[in-house]
């Protein structure tokens, strides 16, 4: 199969996974914001914040080195595989028994201290994820896409059950069957600590369904391995921890930062934690694009027109990521209503994030210069001051524009990085990426959000008819310079 073809069917059923079923868990976010309010919802968005720092911690970049060591001739990919599964195994159930011992004291320094359960729950969650990453690794290395998808799918469909289950059916049943087991089991007063409660459910399935890969070979500990590899890996943890500053930061201190009493606090985090799911698409489409371009980059390396393929994704991943923009802003009037009232007044900053998120595809394209050159280090210092900037700017615009200065604050770090990386790559591995139609087509993209913000604004367009039309004027551009040429040289 053509290798760009390969590629794009890759991410098509990665995606089947990613986007198309987080869309399905993205719809629980109606029911988040119309059943709880601003501050209750902002407890869970800080909760998944600090989650997705440990979730860097706790993979130890392992994902990343066991695409790399299997394809080494010295190493097994067997034993690389083995090697890394018991590591992850045995810290991760360190890590659960040292949140068990100190759960109470760390609920009391979080402000929770009426639900410690809370913090042993998500010790649970993220030791789960952590320990099924490799087994999920091996699968996209071995082409496996669609028992991934399967996989994923699942555990999507159980935390949608579960979600309805105990939001919408169990408040219910005092009236319904009053004389129902499940009447005794059902606490109201556990809240959000429910959504907690799904999502560990579903973890322990998906471990269930995994448990073939972790059977497919002996676990044990090969230190001749676990040493280069840990080498490797290592920087990939620092600049994960650094990207999560860069995407998580921002909700993890808003609580603190915001100039406010301890609920209005969690109420803006709550607002700017439910707009932030409106620019979901464009970060799913990375992740999807992400599960899909590693291994791809990797086993694509040494041919002769590896520049050249990795130039061409870049280009159409910016045309893709433009269309994401454009679908969200130009029905942004039929997207705002996937959140509640209460929670519309940060609408502003949708636009902002789209494009942070899109900025950080375009890095992850230009991650291949550390990556296969072996530079994962200086790939770290790439994040580090990515990260750097964005504790900056956090901290200086927090208290001036609130969760808004959190939005630019993303968006301007990514950009930075975004532009770091490509002048280093330049040194390292030059790729011609082609600059020229990637920034006509953002500012295409651009160019056709602000006239249709006129058009609605000033003209009092149908907003239907307004972004109907932009986005056929980009469908046309893009068919014309881009996939017509590609159908006549095929």
């Amino acid at each position: 199969m053509n290798p760009l073809r390969q590629l794009i069917s890759q991410t098509a059923i990665y995606g089947l996974s990613s986007i198309l079923g987080r869309f399905l868990n993205y719809l629980l976010v109606p029911l988040y914001t119309y059943t709880f309010s601003a501050a209750e919802y902002g407890v869970v968005s800080e909760f998944y914040a600090y989650a997705g720092f440990f979730a860097v911690l706790l993979v130890f970049g392992l994902e990343t080195g066991y695409f790399r060591f299997r394809q080494k001739p010295e190493y097994a990919g067997t034993e690389v595989y083995s090697s890394g599964l018991s590591f992850l195994t045995l810290i991760n159930l360190c890590f659960v028994a040292g949140v068990w011992l100190w759960q109470q004291p760390l609920a009391d320094a979080l402000r929770y201290p009426d639900y410690p359960e809370y913090l042993l729950w998500f010790a649970c969650i993220l030791a789960l994820d952590a320990v099924t990453a490799l087994p999920f690794a091996r699968l996209r290395a071995e082409n496996r896409a669609w028992r991934f998808a399967g996989i994923r799918m699942a555990e999507i469909f159980i935390t949608i059950g579960l979600n309805l289950f105990f939001l919408l059916l169990c408040p219910k049943l005092p009236a319904l069957w009053p004389d129902s087991v499940l009447t005794e089991i059902y606490n109201p007063n556990l809240g959000v600590g429910y959504i907690f409660l799904s999502n560990l459910i579903a973890s322990i399935c998906k471990l269930l369904l995994l448990l073939p890969e972790f059977r497919a070979v002996p676990l044990r500990f090969d230190f001749s391995i676990l040493g280069p590899m840990g080498r490797y890996s290592l920087p990939m943890v620092v600049i994960g921890f650094a990207g999560m500053v860069n995407e998580m930061l921002d909700r993890a201190i808003l609580k603190i930062m915001l100039p406010y009493d301890l609920t209005t606090n969690l109420k803006m985090l709550g607002i700017y934690g439910a707009c932030y799911k409106l620019s979901i698409l464009m970060s799913l489409f990375v992740q999807a694009f992400r599960y899909a371009g590693e291994p791809f980059f990797f086993s694509y390396a040494g041919r002769a027109d590896a520049k050249r393929a990795y130039a061409l994704v870049m280009q159409y991943f910016v045309i893709a990521g433009v269309f994401i923009f454009l679908l969200v802003m130009l029905y942004i009037d039929l997207f705002k209503y996937f959140i509640g009232a209460e929670f519309r007044a940060g609408l502003a900053v949708v636009p902002i994030l789209l494009l942070a998120n899109l900025c950080l595809g375009v890095y992850v394209n230009l991650s291949v210069w550390y990556k296969l050159g072996d530079r994962t280090g200086l790939g770290a210092w790439v994040s580090l001051a990515g990260a750097a900037l964005t504790i900056a700017l956090n901290i200086l615009w927090i208290p001036r524009w609130g969760y808004v200065g959190s939005a630019w604050a993303t968006l301007a770090c990514y950009f930075f990085m975004v532009c770091l990386s490509w002048l280093l790559g330049r040194r390292y591995y030059p790729v011609a990426y082609p600059l020229g139609k990637i920034g006509s087509y953002l500012a295409l993209g651009l160019a056709l959000y602000f006239a249709n913000n006129y058009l609605l604004l000033y003209l009092r367009w149908n907003v239907w008819l307004s972004g109907t039309l932009g986005l056929m004027i980009y469908a046309g551009i893009v068919g014309i310079f881009d996939v017509r040429p590609l159908l006549k040289r095929r």
